[in-house]
């Protein structure tokens, strides 16, 4: 399936954010549900906090770098009202080329699909690389709704664009052969990274990603980022959003970029992070870390507003 409708013409950008309405797409399931996948809520962590919203992104689920475990772990300890799938959830590209799909995999796609029928608002942006997803917008399968972009609006009122943001990466757009090859080298460092912190691991030492550090040492990966920030951003506020939500750089941020909220919600392949919304308004960056502990957070506002804002992970981990 993943090679038939990734092999089909994508939608044009005017296209990609039509915006719809979700309908009942009826499917049938083979997955099979391990008792840590298929636990009630109220068999999790009496300590567990229940935010707004939380904000999710490029899980790449069916590749090896997917931490999978961390990310069942993050999910057990919170809950929400709502909860956004904000793009590349399954990695179609590396499902071509060769088929992972281990039991964990399978635990993460059966909690989410129970977090939906216990009443969450689960919502599923598409990215590049489970693209063939946004054949099926306007659908929605086992309670998922699948849309090309949306908006949240938070408990302090600020309307938020919510979408992947593949769209504003010229390299997608305008030389995907390229992005290939890309993709393929940033798997081959992920494979380095997953032997060095199994050597890391047995001398005691924490997790630590050696993707993320060579992308934020390279001037030119530097200047992509913020290009990258400066274009979305750009875009939210041409379309009346006081903010954006995104995903697609694994960069996990919350920063204003030019009177314009700027956030994304990192990966769950290098900094296993999350934007969450509290109750009461308040946005703010978890990493998620080994033995349910929480590394860092950035929250948003802060209580000193007046000069620039900028936390970004990368200078606090």
């Amino acid at each position: 399936m993943f090679g038939t409708l990734m092999g089909q013409k994508t939608p044009t950008l005017n296209d990609q954010f039509a915006g719809s309405q979700a309908q009942l797409l009826p499917q049938n399931s083979s997955l099979t549900v391990s008792p840590q996948a298929d636990a009630d809520e109220d068999d999790t962590p009496n300590g567990r906090t229940r935010f707004r919203a939380v904000f999710i992104s490029d899980l790449h689920i069916g590749t090896p770098g997917f931490q999978a475990e961390a990310l069942l772990d993050f999910l057990k300890h919170h809950t929400s009202e709502s909860l956004y799938l904000v793009g590349d959830i399954v990695d179609g590209w590396q499902l071509r080329r060769r088929w992972f799909w281990p039991q964990s995999h399978n635990d993460v796609v059966q909690k989410l699909l129970r977090r939906a029928r216990k009443g969450c608002r689960v919502i599923y942006v598409p990215g590049n690389h489970d693209e063939f997803a946004r054949h099926f917008v306007g659908h929605a399968f086992g309670g998922i709704e699948v849309v090309h972009d949306t908006c949240h609006t938070t408990a302090a009122g600020m309307k938020l664009w919510v979408v992947h943001g593949d769209h504003f990466d010229g390299v997608i757009q305008f030389a995907k052969w390229l992005a290939y090859v890309g993709d393929w080298l940033y798997e081959l460092t992920l494979k380095m990274n997953r032997h060095l912190n199994s050597f890391r691991a047995r001398m005691g030492l924490g997790y630590w990603s050696l993707s993320a550090y060579l992308k934020l040492k390279v001037k030119k990966a530097v200047n992509f980022i913020s290009d990258f920030e400066v274009a979305v951003a750009h875009e939210a506020q041409r379309r009346g959003f006081d903010g954006v939500v995104c995903g697609h750089i694994h960069h996990a941020e919350i920063r204003q970029v030019n009177g314009v909220l700027y956030c994304n919600d990192g990966d769950w392949v290098e900094s296993r992070t999350a934007l969450v919304e509290h109750m009461d308004g308040r946005l703010e960056i978890i990493h998620w870390g080994d033995q349910s502990v929480m590394l860092t957070r950035a929250t948003w506002p802060l209580e000193a507003t007046v000069d620039p804002v900028h936390r970004s992970l990368a200078n606090q981990v």
